[in-house]
């Protein structure tokens, strides 16, 4: 019986762990700090197993990897080179969705030494995204072309008949990574030059991207893009651009709310306080004046402007205590936005992943646009579980049963990996559809 741990039972973790549980000789152990989370994932199943544990409990931690053959970490990723580190000295394999950070990548060497296998970066972005460039540009290499631009788009929001807020957006966990993501600088190839955008204007300008069948979206440039062109093998390109999607009108509201200080972090005691006094005091707005005049003036908003309307509509000019009075502005927005914009019954979420490459073959150009657009099942696991959490287990299973032999610190962008990994998404029902178009 091959053994598995997977550490945390989260939002992403059901289908994960269901998928890993249908391998008829694995037995699965879902460890978790709540009681209970791990229970229900499990079930009654003959071959799952839940655990109550505390990461940061490291001998209770490094006892339950020695019981395993393969990790799968699915809790905050800070956590996932302490975790590593412990696998590696017992000879136990991990696997993550999360960006390598420096001290995963100090785990290298020890790891190969060990015959060991951490293969990150494997949920949707990344993962997905890596997995079906990384198809594409090797199959124009192969064919003798060379890739002259690469653009990719991702982005996870409502399907369309869930979209019935005027933020066109809900959360399924905590929006605060999402909310920070904001104040975020980015930098991309743009013809072979590079261009980089300070935080303050991330959504000054967003792009304008047409999802055929799904209309249009507006889409902004997602952090540091430029190390792609490294990372996926195409010096010759360009232009590299990775960007992250939403529904129009996300990112003038986000922008306004940076500019106001809603997503400050500063923690404050404003005990007593309410949304509307909050608003008053970031808006600068004398007693009794209007707030939500203020706010529009304050931020420079026309007058037909929607974003006082958004704000209203959120609750920002509502006389209710802060839920979180000795908390920071972000962090009482981060509750607001749980209560005001998560999924309700029986609505899905939807995915949408874009890649479009600019390939140059002999004498002849072409455009290629790969697309996934993927829902999720109402009731039952959202879009974005399946993306992350799929990829993730799919790679367990394959570094247990041999597909994956590779040793060290992996990213899922070499054929051994991404090819089978693709390939049973595609038989899960996650799957891109492709164009060529030659110019």
């Amino acid at each position: 019986m091959k053994k598995v741990l997977v550490l945390g039972a989260g939002l992403v973790a059901r289908p994960l762990v269901n998928y890993l549980l249908d391998q008829p000789d694995f037995a699965v152990t879902v460890a978790d700090v709540e009681p209970g989370r791990a229970a229900k994932l499990v079930g009654a199943h003959p071959r799952g197993t839940a655990e109550v544990l505390d990461i940061g409990d490291r001998n209770a931690l490094g006892a339950a990897i020695g019981r395993a053959q393969v990790v799968v970490s699915m809790v905050p990723y800070t956590f996932h080179p302490i975790v590593a580190e412990l696998a590696v000295e017992r000879g136990v394999s991990v696997v993550t969705a999360s960006y390598v950070k420096p001290a995963m990548q100090a785990l290298d060497a020890k790891a190969r030494e060990n015959g060991v296998t951490l293969l990150n970066e494997v949920g949707l972005d990344p993962g997905i995204d890596h997995m079906e460039a990384m198809r594409v540009i090797h199959e124009i290499h192969d064919a003798g072309g060379r890739v002259l631009g690469f653009t990719s788009w991702c982005g996870g929001f409502p399907a369309p008949e869930a979209n019935t807020n005027p933020f066109g957006y809900k959360f399924s966990w905590s929006p605060r990574g999402v909310l920070l993501a904001s104040k975020n600088s980015a930098q991309f190839l743009k013809d072979g030059r590079v261009v980089s955008i300070p935080s303050a204007d991330l959504f000054a300008r967003p792009e304008t991207i047409g999802i055929p069948g799904l209309g249009d979206f507006e889409g902004y440039p997602n952090r540091d893009s430029i190390q792609y062109k490294e990372a996926y093998g195409i010096p010759e390109a360009g232009t590299v651009f990775r960007g992250t999607l939403r529904y129009p009108g996300w990112c003038e509201t986000l922008r306004k709310m940076v500019e106001l200080g809603l997503l400050d972090e500063t923690a404050r005691d404003r005990t007593g306080q309410t949304w509307l006094g909050l608003v008053r005091e970031l808006a600068q707005a004398a007693p009794g004046a209007d707030v939500k005049a203020a706010v529009s003036s304050r931020l420079g908003l026309p007058a037909a402007s929607p974003i006082p309307a958004r704000l209203e509509w959120l609750g920002l000019f509502d006389e209710k205590p802060l839920p979180a009075p000795l908390a920071s502005a972000l962090d009482n927005l981060t509750a607001l936005m749980i209560e005001r914009m998560s999924y309700g019954p029986g609505e899905r979420d939807m995915v949408v992943l874009q890649h479009e490459f600019l390939a140059q073959t002999g004498g002849r150009t072409e455009r290629i646009v790969s697309t996934l657009i993927d829902y999720g099942v109402p009731g039952g696991d959202s879009s974005m579980s399946r993306t992350v959490g799929l990829p993730a287990a799919i790679g367990a299973r394959f570094i247990l049963e041999g597909r994956i032999g590779l040793k060290g610190v992996q990213v899922p962008v070499v054929p051994e990996i991404y090819g089978p990994i693709l390939d049973e998404l595609e038989r899960l029902g996650v799957r891109f559809r492709e164009k060529r178009q030659a110019l």
